[in-house]
């Protein structure tokens, strides 16, 4: 199985991130974790149990040692919660279930429960145990044969342990056993939106069976363990969403709503004598007061018709949710697609009142495939759950990159050119988090180890936001008048222990005269100088903010400091005089987490700001590789060791990415990727292993750790031995060396000559 290359590339990226905030369990981890589980439930120990002390062992959730309490709610050292939850629903899930206030067995369904004599709920724990070993001991020959058919065996099961192998938790249970056969999905709505998110065709059917072998595959491709692929995959696509078409027009008016539809960011549909729908709810009820209403405005329809619009509209209205996919088609066209952002809203005197609002994530047009039933061109809107082939090529196209804007059509007049600029394009990324939180809070921390961006985000966020606040645009769209005036709102300090309360607010100072002054300290400054600009933001940027004595350097301020406090007066202790915090003044602070723990810092002062954790990012290295070694694998390699063998504040103490960035681009020379090896990122390790050789030889490697001399092998360094320092860099993570090798066999090896000659697709129909 060949995965596209840009998947490929995105869950690496993503694995590497993952690591490095040790979102993921470690490979011994997870043995350990799959050893604790078999040591407990194996089929050998299943088969020695019996009577009450198996039921017990089955099925008892009071019991923490019980199988069922492993798989639903175990998380700790033993078995952390990562291998694919089976949590809610009732515990009627599992068949059987002791009712914890009389211990009563109980079964049947959560509408009609039956209560069980000891002796059938033993022959029931009996049967289920039965086939939890049948079950794990063909999927044991299964593994051992090296099949492949995921078909058969998922036929196989359900015919061997009817009761117990179609169930989430029979899944789980034979997923632990097994977690090189089959995957850690337990639903397989779950299984199915993940492989076509990976633009792979699920096997038909319901089962919980089939679909591992894709995933098994997959793992296999890119060299993960199949649990830590299913946490990427739910870290990159998020909760399983819904594809619905639109329609963007009518038989007289092909695409008459699309424009309206694409400019406004919404989609809509029609049904507008009905009024505002808002009181609907996503009841029976609901749907009937609907049908109702629908029957009332439209008395020439037959029941017939009247049934399928309401079924159409309730969906629009009640069943698409926030995260949804729709896609705007003409007829069997795709015109867009794009991800539904809220609820169902009336916009009062529009021709078209009912919406939704939508994030367009393409306008590329593409034809959908044969649908099954030709009506569906006229039902809106429609879910496509029908042709699997629609939804991959959905994501398909989701992945390529967004097409530029079309000039529009030579019939269709040019838009008029606007009077005044438009405002600025949106921030994303780290950016837009720190602007969210100051307008929520005022205030943001930016926190994490050591060359991971912090004081670069916060400077650089603070003058594109004074330039939006002082000029309506982008830094980069400023003169350079106007650059200069909106960077002097920008005013940046660094707390450290000789700062203090007369250095941040106000305090005596001594003047060239002799004696002392008052002055004001660089935050009152700043303040004074808001008032006098009231709607224009100003940005005070505390470098390093947790190596000041927090309470001593804030004082008074910090009752004033929230943001539902601004513009309150406190009386300073120094002059007495009232002090106010404009609502303009907007804080950023950074910490090296390296250096103190963000759980020290001043209680007070943490609930007034908002933090953002910045850690070890790979992907700003692309792919540099000077002499061979890429340095975006060989960071993530680094940091993996560190994690695994610095014990304390391990996650903070890795290594930032900008260590290997020159002038915002990654070191493409290797001297200069050399020098800063030894003169920044070797120190900081050798300071994490102080009086610990053997650490420091497991993180940098044998080949630069002299271990006996306690030192590291600075003759490497040297020019002449460019060679030896590759080698010994690649030497603690043999896969890379391998990357790197290949890499180095792809340069030497000439250039090819495409031949392939263009084809034209051409354009299929409908």
């Amino acid at each position: 199985m060949a995965l596209d290359a840009r998947l490929a590339a995105d869950i690496q990226q993503i694995r590497a991130r993952m690591l490095a905030e040790g979102a993921l369990l470690s490979e011994g981890d997870l043995q350990r974790a799959y050893e604790t589980f078999a040591d407990r439930f194996s089929p050998s120990v299943l088969r020695r149990l019996d009577g009450p002390e198996l039921l017990t062992l089955l099925f008892d959730h009071g019991n923490r040692d019980s199988l069922v309490y492993w798989l639903e709610f175990k998380d700790d050292e033993e078995m952390p919660a990562r291998f694919g939850s089976i949590a809610g629903g009732s515990a009627l899930k599992f068949g059987i279930y002791r009712r914890k206030e009389t211990g009563v067995w109980m079964t049947g369904s959560p509408q009609a429960q039956t209560p069980l004599t000891l002796d059938a709920a033993v022959a029931i724990a009996r049967r289920n145990r039965d086939q939890l070993i049948t079950a794990a001991e063909r999927v044991e020959r299964f593994r051992a044969r090296g099949e492949r058919d995921y078909g058969a065996l998922e036929n196989e099961l359900a015919h061997l342990a009817p009761d117990v192998a179609d169930t989430a938790w029979g899944h789980k249970y034979l997923s632990l056993l097994f977690p090189d056969v089959l995957d850690d999905y337990h639903v397989a709505t779950y299984q199915r939106f993940h492989l076509i998110k990976l633009l792979i065709t699920p096997p038909e059917g319901d089962g919980r069976y089939a679909a591992a072998g894709a995933f098994v595959a997959v793992a296999r491709e890119l060299g993960l363990h199949i649990n830590h692929l299913t946490a990427i995959l739910n870290e990159r696509h998020g909760r399983p969403y819904r594809y619905y078409r639109i329609a963007t027009g009518t038989e007289r008016s092909p695409r008459g709503r699309w424009d309206a539809m694409r400019d406004g960011g919404h989609v809509t549909v029609g049904w507008a004598q009905l009024g505002d729908l808002s009181d609907i709810a996503p009841t029976q009820e609901g749907k009937e007061q609907l049908r109702g209403r629908m029957a009332r405005h439209f008395p020439e329809a037959t029941p017939q018709r009247i049934r399928r619009d309401t079924v159409q509209l309730f969906r629009f209205v009640c069943g698409i949710e926030e995260g949804d996919l729709v896609l705007a088609t003409d007829g069997a066209r795709v015109l867009g697609v794009g991800r539904v952002l809220g609820p169902y809203a009336h916009t009062k005197g529009a021709e078209l009142p009912h919406r939704r609002p939508v994030e367009w994530l393409s306008l590329r047009e593409w034809p959908l495939h044969v649908l099954h039933v030709h009506e569906d061109l006229r039902l809106t809107p429609c879910e496509l759950e029908k042709e699997v082939k629609n939804l991959i090529e959905t994501e398909r196209v989701l992945l390529m990159p967004r097409e530029e804007e079309q000039a529009p059509p030579s019939n269709r007049p040019l838009p008029p050119v606007p009077s005044i600029p438009p405002p600025p394009e949106r921030l994303d990324g780290i950016p837009a988090r720190i602007y969210a939180i100051l307008e929520r809070k005022g205030q943001v921390i930016l926190h994490g180890p050591p060359g991971t961006g912090k004081t670069y985000h916060a400077e650089r966020t603070a003058r594109e936001l004074a330039a939006r606040s002082w000029f309506g645009k982008t830094r980069d769209a400023l003169s350079e008048g106007e650059r200069a005036r909106s960077d002097r709102a920008v005013v940046l300090c660094s707390f450290h222990a000789a700062f203090g309360y007369e250095d941040f607010l106000e305090g005596f100072r001594p003047t060239e005269r002799g004696g002392f002054e008052r002055r004001d300290g660089v935050f009152k400054a700043l303040c004074d100088e808001a008032g006098k600009n009231p709607g224009r933001g100003h940005y005070l940027i505390i470098d390093e903010i947790n190596r000041g004595d927090i309470p001593r350097i804030f004082g008074e301020l910090l009752t004033v400091l929230e943001k539902s406090r601004r513009g309150q007066a406190v009386t300073l202790a120094l002059s007495g005089s009232p002090f106010r915090v404009p609502e303009n003044v907007y804080l950023l602070g950074t910490m090296n987490t390296a250096d103190r723990s963000i759980a020290l810092l001043d209680a007070a002062l943490r609930r007034r700001f908002g933090f953002i954790e910045l850690m070890p990012d790979a992907a700003p290295l692309g792919n540099a590789a000077p002499n061979g070694i890429p340095l975006g694998p060989w960071l993530n390699a680094l940091n993996a060791r560190i994690l695994e063998n610095v014990r304390r504040d391990a996650r903070s103490l890795q290594i930032g990415h900008t260590y290997l960035l020159h002038e915002g681009r990654p070191i493409a020379d290797f001297h200069r990727f050399a020098e800063v090896v030894r003169d920044e990122i070797v120190p900081l390790v050798e300071e994490y292993c102080y009086e610990d050789p053997e650490a420091l030889e497991r993180i940098l490697g044998s080949g630069l750790v002299l271990k006996h001399q306690r030192r590291i092998d600075e003759g490497l360094f040297k020019p002449s031995r460019e060679a030896e320092l590759v080698q010994a860099l690649l030497q603690p993570c043999p896969e890379i060396a391998t990357t790197a090798q290949a890499m180095a066999s792809d340069a030497e090896r000439p250039a090819e000559e495409d031949d392939a000659a263009d084809e034209d697709p051409g354009e299929s129909g409908p």
